[in-house]
């Protein structure tokens, strides 16, 4: 076929459009992802009904008293309270921690940095600190809260590590969230005389506020289920007081609901294995809830431009 009778680039892309021809390797390359996606769910829903099933006992049974009763060493009496407080003092740290320091360096990285080499390394260190496995940053505040500083394994150090791990991924997301708003909305605010910090307090981030909250948000999910860098940095099963005062809890021994589940999974008594399963269904259940208020939120004030 010469070049005066081959189709041009107009007309192979309308027959693509009309579906035309058969590109097989499309159809294997899309079958393989399918088949690849539909093992992984299938997987995980195997998983999901085996915990499911094994926690029912105790979730039909003492439902009430399994969430308000502390920990104990006999199974009929043992509860998660002291880990649900320990969680959500834990996340309470580091949403007061990371939160204002991330959207922060995000802010001043996407509106005030110049486009430098410093900036750039700056930035493109953050987005390698967000996948470094959690143990390393386990060991990094073992290192440095527990024994250079010498604070111990207390609530504050578990708290201050989680913040750590979650401050990468608080910084891109809002960063990604700031980039969204178009240069326009900047370009009316600096054109009616206000000032740089006007156009990002008034414009900014109230059109990025949907991206910046889902964010943030997953964010305190992933670290309100990490286990690794609290047993790093000290999280015990059974010395919290659920009751004890703020200053008390935070400044003593702690534990959270992964840890819980890694204490009681390596358990020899059979009803133990119970409590680890009912323990997962209520981790995963708020990890759920969480996940879901940030789909509702972002749907809810989410804007097309």
């Amino acid at each position: 076929m010469n070049a005066a009778t081959s189709p041009s680039a107009g007309e192979l892309v309308a027959l693509r459009l009309r579906g035309g021809g058969f590109d097989w390797r499309s159809y294997v390359l899309h079958g393989a992802m399918l088949l690849a996606m539909l093992t992984a769910l299938g997987i995980l829903l195997v998983l999901l009904a085996d915990v499911a099933i094994r926690a029912l006992p105790v979730l039909t049974e003492r439902p009430l008293d399994f969430l308000t009763s502390n920990l104990s060493s006999r199974p009929a009496r043992a509860g998660i309270a002291q880990g649900l407080v320990g969680s959500l003092l834990l996340v309470v740290f580091v949403a007061v921690l990371a939160l204002p320091i991330g959207v922060g360096a995000a802010v001043y990285l996407e509106e005030y940095a110049r486009d430098t080499a410093v900036t750039r390394f700056v930035r493109t260190n953050i987005r390698n600190l967000a996948g470094v496995p959690a143990i390393v940053y386990g060991l990094l505040g073992l290192a440095v809260f527990v024994t250079l500083l010498g604070l111990g394994k207390i609530l504050i150090v578990g708290g201050l590590t989680l913040a750590i791990l979650v401050l990468p991924i608080v910084v891109i997301t809002t960063s990604e969230a700031l980039r969204a708003v178009p240069a326009s909305i900047r370009e009316a605010a600096l054109g009616v005389g206000a000032t740089r910090w006007e156009t990002v307090r008034s414009h900014v981030l109230p059109y990025a506020a949907p991206g910046i909250l889902t964010g943030t948000i997953l964010s305190l999910a992933r670290a309100f289920g990490e286990t690794a860098p609290l047993l790093m940095v000290g999280a015990v099963a059974g010395t919290f007081s659920a009751h004890g005062g703020l200053i008390d809890q935070l400044t003593g021994a702690y534990t959270a609901l992964p840890t819980i589940v890694f204490n009681w999974a390596g358990q020899p008594q059979d009803d133990f294995r119970a409590l680890t399963a009912a323990t997962i269904v209520v981790l995963v259940a708020v990890i759920l809830l969480v996940n879901g208020t940030a789909i509702v939120l972002r749907n809810r004030y989410d804007r097309r431009w």
